[in-house]
């Protein structure tokens, strides 16, 4: 696998924690200058205090203004080559009980959160030598679950974007894919069994199993594993690799 372009500079949205700082943390060792992004400063400080990133600026993916301002400073020092839409949010309700105010949330955060940081880096990344924008979609972006439809429907959006956008960008330099992970090993998914024990007086254990089952190798996907076709993705090598979207599940998509 090549390697990333000399002297990158990634902007990660949701880098604070979970699978965005793994990601971060890759992209870093990788030889990256990484600026991190998200709304709570002592997580994107603590990133920046473990070498996980190299800056951190504070933003809610959702207010656009705010996004664009944030990808401005970061570009200010130095011009932006990769962009990892990551920020994301879960909620769970059956259907019936899934008012708008929770549509409007999902979407929100995980499609208009993607669209604005995107909006805000693309008039610059076109002129990149070798740009990259890779959004952090899910399995829920390629199939359905029960009780989780808003947020299975955002996440289809933001896979339907990126395949319309990487043709959009096809005669440039820039490519565009999603990655799409199972049920990952993150405090997202711990929460998701917190809920499951409260909803069905579950163990943990059989929570975890719960989740576990929907892969094929039956076990959580890590956050190192996402990271590292994120960082796939982002290489010289994979120049050709647009409009994708890639599942990171242990075959169960």
């Amino acid at each position: 696998m090549s390697g990333l372009p000399h002297s990158s500079h990634a902007l990660v949205t949701g880098g604070g924690r979970g699978i965005g700082r793994e990601i971060a943390a890759a992209l870093v060792r990788a030889g990256a200058t990484v600026t991190v992004v998200g709304r709570h400063r002592p997580a994107l400080d603590a990133a920046v205090a473990a070498g996980a990133a190299h800056f951190a600026e504070v933003a809610d993916v959702v207010e656009q203004p705010a996004v664009h301002s944030a990808i401005a400073a970061a570009a200010a020092r130095q011009p932006i080559d990769i962009l990892i839409a990551n920020a994301g949010t879960a909620g769970s309700a059956p259907f019936e009980k899934s008012d708008d105010a929770l549509f409007r949330r999902m979407m929100d955060v995980n499609f208009m959160g993607v669209v604005h940081a995107i909006q805000a880096v693309l008039p610059d990344i076109k002129d990149r030598p070798c740009g990259r924008i890779v959004a952090v979609a899910s399995t829920a972006g390629l199939k359905g679950y029960s009780y989780v439809s808003a947020y299975s429907a955002a996440k289809h959006a933001v896979v339907g974007l990126v395949r319309s956008l990487a043709l959009e960008l096809a005669s440039t330099r820039v490519t565009v894919n999603a990655v799409c992970p199972g049920f990952t090993d993150t405090d997202l998914v711990a929460t998701s069994i917190d809920n499951i024990m409260k909803k069905t007086g579950r163990s943990r254990e059989q929570a975890l199993a719960d989740l576990s089952r929907h892969n094929p190798q039956g076990r959580l996907v890590t956050p190192a594993e996402v990271a590292d076709t994120v960082l796939w993705l982002c290489g010289e090598g994979a120049s050709a690799i647009t409009g994708q979207a890639i599942a990171v599940a242990g075959g169960e998509v």
